[in-house]
């Protein structure tokens, strides 16, 4: 080693700097060798196609036929469409009362399956294996469970005196009845909720038990708070995923969102009028409208986060 340095020290400087030089490009070129398969799928697969579904909204472009420029007719005519105004609804509906439920639950059941009990890893097993069930399976499943007919809530209500809805069958209950099938697999955030849990320093509870607090206010102040930066991711990824409904209600309703179009969500109809109806420059249009009104809610949640979301430590 010590001859090596030697040596190297023999060098001129100029010349070392060259070397280094070299070496540097080297390891550049090598670096983007390897990044370049990751860097040209992206560009063709993801850059490319997002550019173009800009052009592509403005025009009448079908896949069969190139189309021609329409400028903004696309926008002014989704704002006519019913069916449009329908799915917007519909998904509105959905993020609104679902996203609130999903916390809701999915805070109480960590709680619950954060006690030091006998066995809780098989109850916390149990409240996650509805999440590894294909959602079309899932889809299936419920649609037995909520037959008006022969259905086993409607048998189960049947049995106290109440007569059942429709459910899946009526426009009312329709929604309600997808948020609840929806609420069923709520396991996934259950444990990200019971990780943040876990961050949750001892020592505060404590502080808490010596101070006299009993288990609410312990919730209250200290567990809640904590809590905020684990609510507060799971809000943006359910607001995204909420207005990114697709397979549970397509697979019930077969692609048709009945009845009277109660179950056609905004990715429904845009999957119907680019790949049904080939109007792709339509359903562009419509994939962009959906990408600013997801940019401007996760704003407005990022811009509110600094009022309720408390970061340990600050």
């Amino acid at each position: 080693m010590a001859k090596t340095e030697q040596q190297t020290m023999r060098i001129p400087p100029l010349k070392r700097k060259k070397m280094r030089a070299s070496s540097n490009r080297r390891e550049r070129f090598w670096g983007w060798m390897f990044a370049a398969p990751w860097i040209i799928g992206l560009l063709v697969f993801f850059a490319f196609p997002l550019v173009s579904s800009i052009y592509y909204s403005f025009t009448t472009y079908s896949i069969l036929q190139p189309g021609e420029f329409v400028g903004l007719d696309n926008y002014r005519e989704l704002m006519h469409d019913k069916v449009f105004r329908a799915a917007v609804f519909n998904t509105v509906y959905f993020t609104i009362f679902f996203v609130p439920l999903s916390i809701l639950f999915g805070v109480s059941l960590a709680l619950f399956l954060n006690l030091k009990v006998k066995g809780m890893a098989i109850y916390r097993t149990i409240y996650f294996l509805p999440t590894l069930v294909p959602q079309v399976a899932l889809a299936v499943l419920w649609m037995w469970l909520l037959n008006p007919q022969f259905g086993l809530v409607n048998g189960m209500l049947a049995s106290i005196g109440i007569d059942g809805p429709a459910w899946l069958g009526s426009e009312v209950w329709s929604k309600p009845s997808l948020i609840l099938m929806s609420l069923w697999g709520v396991g996934q955030a259950v444990i990200i909720y019971l990780a943040g849990l876990h961050d949750i320093p001892q020592d505060y509870y404590d502080a808490a038990d010596v101070d006299g607090a009993n288990w609410f206010h312990k919730i209250k102040h200290i567990t809640l708070p904590l809590l905020t930066p684990v609510i507060f991711y799971n809000l943006v990824m359910g607001v995204i995923g909420a207005f990114q409904q697709f397979t549970l209600p397509y697979t019930l309703t077969k692609g048709q969102g009945t009845p009277a179009n109660s179950l056609m969500f905004y990715v429904m109809y845009l999957y119907d009028n680019g790949f049904k109806y080939f109007k792709m420059g339509y359903a562009s249009a419509m994939a962009w409208i959906l990408f600013i009104i997801i940019m401007i809610l996760t704003g407005l949640i990022f811009w509110t986060s600094k009022r309720w979301v408390h970061y340990q430590g600050k």
